[in-house]
């Protein structure tokens, strides 16, 4: 991403708001996520890590994925500090390339909206995944109150299913989990997790 806003954030980025809307789709994600041992987790658009270091009690690797060298850095750090053994970093933007990488969950909370090309994405995300693989994707439900040039201002639950139907996911479940005030451009919203099925 050219000019990335995500670098100047990053140190800055673990607020006490972000910290306790981290630990709502924790416990969401780690619902999702229950009997998914032995798994491979990549966590796209990780940032600093506050979603899938809480949960790497529950696969057995994760690959926290960021296009900001700054919050892959400070992920980095999170797990030398935790000495994890079983979680990584890779500083990478799959919408310009993406590695050979193979997984069997893939996880994207609060990350899609900022994407310009949904569908681009979706494809390459499904590529990754083995057959059987799930991918779980956080999100705001559409809201009309944001108008932003750079982000989508939410998704409804029948566009994003049409679009996860198109990239060739099979079965694709989605629900509206939380309602919170100003935490989507400073608008009260609401969140979804959609899971679906490769």
């Amino acid at each position: 991403m050219e000019d990335n806003v995500f670098e100047q954030m990053a140190k800055r980025y673990d607020t006490e708001a972000r910290i306790e809307l981290a630990k709502v789709i924790v416990k969401e994600v780690r619902a999702e996520l229950r009997n998914s041992k032995p798994k491979s987790l990549i966590d796209y658009g990780s940032g600093t890590g506050l979603i899938s270091l809480e949960l790497s009690d529950l696969v057995d690797s994760i690959l926290m994925v960021d296009s900001s060298k700054e919050m892959s850095e400070i992920a980095k750090a999170k797990i030398s500090y935790r000495g994890m053994t079983n979680s990584k970093v890779l500083y990478s933007d799959f919408t310009q390339e993406t590695p050979e990488l193979k997984a069997d969950i893939i996880l994207m909370s609060l990350v899609l909206h900022h994407i310009p090309d949904t569908i681009k994405i979706l494809q390459e995300l499904y590529n990754i995944l083995n057959n059987g693989g799930k991918l779980i994707i956080i999100d705001f439900d559409k809201n009309d109150k944001i108008n932003h040039p750079k982000v989508h201002n939410g998704f409804s639950h029948e566009g994003l299913k049409k679009r996860l139907s198109e990239v060739g996911f099979k079965s694709n479940e989605i629900k509206t989990f939380y309602h919170g005030n100003r935490i989507f451009m400073n608008q009260d919203s609401s969140m979804f997790i959609s899971s679906s099925i490769k």
